[in-house]
């Protein structure tokens, strides 16, 4: 067994893994996941009109809880652009630079995916 001291946004948990297997000379080590950002969306067709260049996508999957801005707005870096409801929890979506926001393409109420396109911003 092995222990951890993990810290997660400020909680810190100490944690026991149990490891399985053959003996560990003989076994080839197993990889423990890792915690990663949202995967990467496919490559979206170009959206004609007011879509930006600057693509804000959701870090988990969840449901639109509210729209905080509208196509138009300026933003500056951190502000919110929505918030989502992921585990019960209000999470917002900030914008990740300045800019002004170029399309909202979530609805209040939608649920989402992990990596789905929730707006678009232009600089």
């Amino acid at each position: 067994m092995k222990n951890y001291t993990i810290t997660v946004n400020g909680n810190v948990y100490d944690v026991t893994v149990e490891e399985n297997g053959a003996s560990a000379g003989t076994a080839a080590p197993r990889r423990a996941a890792a915690p990663v950002a949202a995967p990467a969306a496919p490559a979206a067709p170009k959206v004609a009109g007011g879509a930006g260049s600057i693509k804000i996508e959701a870090g988990a999957a969840g449901k639109v809880f509210s729209v905080d801005a509208k196509p138009g707005d300026t933003v500056k870096r951190g502000d919110t652009v929505l918030v989502l409801e992921v585990m019960k929890m209000e999470t917002p979506v900030v914008a990740p630079e300045d800019g002004t926001v170029a399309s909202i393409d979530v609805t209040v109420g939608q649920a989402v995916e992990a990596g789905a396109l929730l707006a678009t911003m232009n600089k």
